[in-house]
């Protein structure tokens, strides 16, 4: 039996005294954010939100309404409403119910835009209240667990949200003016392929086999490349059965986009022109904040070998120490502890090197910078380059330690990729979980044919942590997933 407080007690009391406390609709002819523009004077103005500020008083009172993206002060006198509708108000609205109001506009003498209120309507009871003086939620865990709270609450995370919304906006818009057609693949997939990563597996009843939540669309993008689309995106939910940070969810929202005959330097310009114009589009500057530090993504970027940028940091050379086994043996001599899920022993050559990196080298990367010229083996799905085919032409665009972007050149050549996927398969079979499958299905794919072709990925999430110098990739997420309290 569940019990309730006396304020809980109090409000399902007033239901009773509410002829329909849940009413079917409401017809406003203005949003909240919009009424601070209108004219005083203004009549016939209808709005509706919820009672976020009440002050009752004897012959008038004040609230204040709002929602998501406003919110506007409401005066309440009882020669406007009326004597009968003025006492329903006091005895039966509480913070945190709905209400829709019809009325005028004008402007006190202290300067603040106001409705007075010539009707109202009852549009909702909260039945529970919100936190204690509307100071919000302070406890993070709540705030995750109960998202729409702290939206209620929370100027900051009303904000945050809303420029999440406005930055995958202004993506797609930066991408249609480009050509970039927005599809849509799989979330259910035969193969977990299109990255280095462990899948999530789930059953398909009707099917009765076992499928992968996507890890990546990279695969079906290409396909349609394949099909004869020549630039394509998706903003695809993606699942990686991982360990969880402050930049890292098992879920989580990426956009991956690839164009036909342009490679990777191409993307190269083209990615930074795009994150410059968005950020320019949303704050009206290329300086944003980065920790305590104000970093300025006007300009170049640095561009940096995987070999120059660990070799930085730490006095290990992967061109030295180019086989698992050496590396290995130079990574315990140097007595780095790298924290893997995977066991470093299990782990390919190209892992390897990258566990290090994350290691030694990403966290101490604040201004943005293009890694570039990874080991081949870590990138399985990219292009090899023309003069050195240990490594590929890929890019990684790293800010503040964060991966942002992963892009290549990909690779076209069917056999070739037969080959990689075949050692990936390999290597997965000897206990390394973050490597491919084969996937015969896709090399079928690629053998109809596929057009020089460049790619990339970029995390949504971690691009909003960025621009909102988040400390928790979950603060930018509107509702992360959380252990059950029971």
């Amino acid at each position: 039996m569940r019990e309730f407080t006396e304020q809980e007690l109090v409000r399902r009391e007033k239901l009773k005294n509410i002829p329909n406390p849940y009413p079917e609709k409401y017809v406003t002819n203005y949003e909240i954010k919009d009424v601070k523009n209108l004219e005083d004077g203004t009549t016939d103005v209808s709005v509706a939100g919820r009672i976020i500020l009440m002050r009752k008083m004897g012959k008038m009172s004040f609230l204040t309404i709002g929602d998501i993206e406003g919110r506007i002060q409401i005066s309440m006198k009882i020669d406007c409403v009326g004597e009968e509708a003025y006492a329903f108000f006091k005895e039966n609205f509480d913070l945190g119910d709905f209400i829709g109001v019809k009325g005028e506009v004008f402007t006190t003498h202290t300067g603040e835009k106001t409705i007075r209120a010539h009707s109202f309507s009852f549009l909702g009871k909260a039945l529970k209240p919100l936190p204690e003086k509307y100071h919000g939620l302070e406890d993070i865990e709540t705030i995750y667990r109960h998202r729409y709270i702290d939206l209620i609450t929370n100027e900051e995370a009303k904000k945050t949200f809303l420029l999440r919304s406005q930055v995958i906006r202004e993506i797609r818009n930066f991408l249609a003016s480009h050509n970039y057609i927005e599809i849509e693949t799989p979330i259910l997939n035969n193969k977990a392929s299109g990255a280095n990563a462990k899948p999530f597996i789930t059953h398909h009843n009707a099917l009765d086999i076992d499928v992968y939540l996507r890890i990546a669309p990279e695969t079906y993008l290409k396909r349609a490349i394949v099909g004869g689309f020549t630039k394509v995106f998706e903003i695809a939910r993606c699942f990686r059965n991982e360990g969880i940070d402050q930049s890292h969810l098992q879920d989580f929202t990426m956009i991956e986009g690839y164009g036909a005959y342009l490679n990777y330097e191409d993307n190269m310009v083209f990615l930074k022109t795009m994150l410059q114009t968005i950020i320019k589009n949303i704050y009206g500057t290329l300086e944003i904040q980065v920790g305590d530090k104000i970093v300025n993504l006007d300009g170049e970027w640095e561009r940096i070998s995987f070999r120059d940028l660990i070799l930085r940091y730490v006095d290990i050379d992967i061109e030295k120490y180019n086989t698992k086994e050496s590396l290995l043996d130079k990574i315990k001599q140097e007595k780095i502890e790298i924290d893997s899920e995977t066991p470093l022993e299990n782990l390919g050559y190209g892992n390897l090197v990258d566990q290090l990196y994350k290691k030694v080298a990403r966290p101490n990367i604040v201004e943005p910078i293009f890694l570039i010229k990874h080991p081949t083996e870590l990138s399985p799905l990219a292009r090899a380059n023309d003069e050195n085919k240990e490594v590929v032409d890929r890019f990684q665009l790293v800010i503040n330690g964060a991966e942002i972007i992963n892009a290549y050149s990909e690779l076209v050549d069917p056999q070739e990729q037969e080959r990689r996927l075949l050692r990936q398969a390999e290597l997965k079979a000897h206990g390394d979980e973050e490597a491919m499958p084969m996937d015969y299905d896709y090399i079928e794919a690629m053998e109809y044919g596929m057009p020089p072709i460049s790619g990339w990925g970029m995390g949504i999430d971690r691009l909003v942590q960025l621009l909102t110098n988040s400390e928790n990739v979950k603060d930018v997420v509107l509702f992360p997933l959380m252990r059950p309290k029971e």
